[in-house]
């Protein structure tokens, strides 16, 4: 093994470390006061309502380009919904940018 195998193997460690402790630690500080778990719990299924909406839209077509990489019906609109869901979050980004924008030249 050479050097930059050792470091890539060193950072997916860090990164893992890093995912672990971005994930634990904020469900350990939440216990601690339960409204900021249960702001959590509304802003998850808010997103999940957001690509449920995106999944009820999104179509499940197999073209053949799908079938040569085994991509079936339920992955292609899997796939279509969570693109629809970044398209309506990213349009609510941007209309929310725009508006602090706004409210701030009118004040």
């Amino acid at each position: 093994m050479d050097f930059i195998d050792i470091a890539l193997i060193g950072s997916y460690i860090l990164v893992g470390i890093a995912l672990l402790a971005a994930i634990i630690l904020p469900l350990i500080n939440a216990l601690d006061d339960l409204s900021s778990l249960a702001m959590s719990a509304v802003g998850i299924l808010i997103l999940l309502v957001i690509f449920g909406l995106g999944y009820a839209i999104s179509g499940d077509e197999v073209t053949a380009v799908y079938t040569k990489y085994n991509v079936d019906a339920g992955l292609s609109k899997l796939v279509g919904g969570s693109l629809i869901m970044m398209y309506l979050l990213t349009g609510v980004a941007l209309v929310g940018i725009v508006y602090t924008e706004i409210s701030k030249i009118v004040k």
